[in-house]
């Protein structure tokens, strides 16, 4: 452990059954190469009688030689061993009780050095394809957004998979630590293993927040992604359904005919109602996706400052339609009001024409006749009010907003034939009124005259024609 590490290491070297040259071998390795902080070196010294002797001679001789700082101790036996060092931190090799396999130590160690490293190697990735993720610069359209988006959830999940292996790999090594106090409730893990389980235990816990914080800010990125692949739909649509509004609303500009003639006016409705119905369409679109964008707006998107205007000009361009097309409906409405009462009133006129034609000369010269050609009149010039053109000032105030030069040139020759027939009816009235007037004077007889002779013959009565 680091805290062993930092009080020093004593070294046993136990060559009781090796030769001098065995010690020294080992003693040029430990001065050559221990990294550690040295204190103390004790040799169980070879247990023959020869080698022994040598290596008492050799240690006097080649002390020096070692190049070390530290006392090394010869030591006879393990007993002599037993007076430095308590058996407690002596293996059972050393005549002591603590129980420590060395294969399994450095199997353990190796394999928590290579989790370490994997711990190590795996927050560096982790942090390289963030660092990626930060700098890449988000793309302008559909189709990369997409492949940028499969691409990085793609490194994500093989870096998801990585952090599963490394912690399986932990959990692993962690049970294979724990196995003998697993196996026997009895059993208690040696300081070393402690170690082992706390250091491991650890570099899980590093692994964890690792991937805890590389998920918060994956969960961050991929959402970025997300709504900007989200923009790019809508960016996209919004163009495709501006264009499809822009040749409706161009459409409806150019719908500038107000009608010249009832027949004219109705196929002009029946237009309008057609592209009416035309825009309902791309109408329908733009709404939906305004209220697409509005959505995206209370979902927090980043770019909200980018999609608002936009929806706000979809509803706009949507109610400048519809606007539209009410004030064409009520223009042409009253266009074809207009030129249903200028064919009524000229109709009327002719219908007047024909009943003052229609009327015979000889049947007025009664007073029956007469008095019936004035009735006939007075029911006709009733209907002149159903035309409502009596009133020139009044009909153009109703029609301000749709008079033109031709319609008020129509209007002017029909409300001039009204006036000239409405003074024949006049005329006729007068004329039938003095007929009907003349055979209604009482008829005076004549009485003969006295002095008359009987012979001569009485003047003839003539009656007014």
């Amino acid at each position: 452990s680091l805290e062993a590490a930092s009080i020093g290491f004593i070294i046993i070297i136990d060559r009781r059954r090796d030769k001098w040259s065995a010690v020294k071998a080992s003693l040029t390795r430990i001065a050559g190469a221990f990294p550690g902080n040295l204190q103390l070196v004790f040799v169980l010294r070879p247990s023959r009688f020869i080698q022994r002797t040598i290596a008492d001679i050799g240690i006097k001789l080649y002390r020096d030689d070692f190049k070390m700082k530290v006392p090394i101790i010869m030591l006879n036996s393990v007993s002599d061993l037993h007076g430095y060092i308590d058996k407690s931190q002596l293996t059972r090799e050393l005549g002591g009780t603590l129980e420590y396999g060395h294969s399994q130590w450095i199997h353990h160690r190796t394999a928590i050095e290579n989790f370490a490293m994997t711990v190590k190697t795996t927050a560096q990735m982790l942090q390289t394809f963030g660092t990626d993720l930060a700098e890449t610069e988000l793309p302008n359209d559909v189709q990369c957004t997409e492949d940028l988006l499969s691409t990085h959830t793609d490194h994500h999940s093989k870096l998801k998979d990585e952090l599963k292996l490394a912690v399986k790999q932990g959990a692993t090594l962690l049970t294979c630590i724990r196995e003998p106090v697993t196996r026997s409730a009895n059993s208690k893990l040696s300081p070393d293993e402690l170690e082992n389980v706390a250091t491991v235990e650890r570099l899980l816990a590093q692994l964890d927040e690792t991937e805890k914080a590389f998920d918060q800010f994956w969960t961050k990125h991929h959402l970025k992604l997300e709504q900007c692949l989200q923009l790019r739909h809508f960016e996209h649509d919004f163009r495709e359904v501006k264009l499809a509004l822009d040749n409706l609303m161009e459409a409806q500009a150019g719908f500038a005919d107000i009608g010249d003639s009832v027949t004219r006016v109705e196929h002009l409705l029946k237009e309008q109602k057609q592209l009416e119905e035309k825009g309902q369409e791309p109408l329908e679109k733009a709404q939906s996706l305004a209220l697409h964008g509005e959505q995206l707006i209370q979902n927090n998107h980043y770019a909200v400052d980018s999609i608002r205007p936009k929806c706000v000009e979809l509803r706009r361009i949507c109610d400048d339609f519809t606007n539209e097309t009410k004030k064409k409906y009520d223009i042409l409405g009253k266009s074809l009001e207009l030129h249903k009462q200028l064919d009524k009133a000229s109709q009327w006129c002719e219908a007047g024409i024909y009943l003052l034609a229609s009327q015979a000369v000889d049947k007025c010269q009664s007073q029956e006749g007469a008095e019936t050609a004035l009735i006939e009149i007075e029911k006709f010039l009733v209907t002149a009010k159903e035309h409502q053109l009596s009133n020139p000032k009044e009909f153009y105030n109703q029609f301000d907003m749709i008079i033109t030069p031709e319609i008020k040139a129509n209007a002017q020759r029909i409300l001039q034939k009204l006036e000239d027939v409405q003074e024949m009816f006049d005329k006729r009235q007068v004329s039938l009124k003095k007929l009907a007037a003349k055979q209604t004077r009482p008829v005076q007889p004549v009485a003969p005259h006295p002095e008359s002779s009987p012979k001569r013959a009485s003047p003839k009565i003539t009656r007014p024609a």
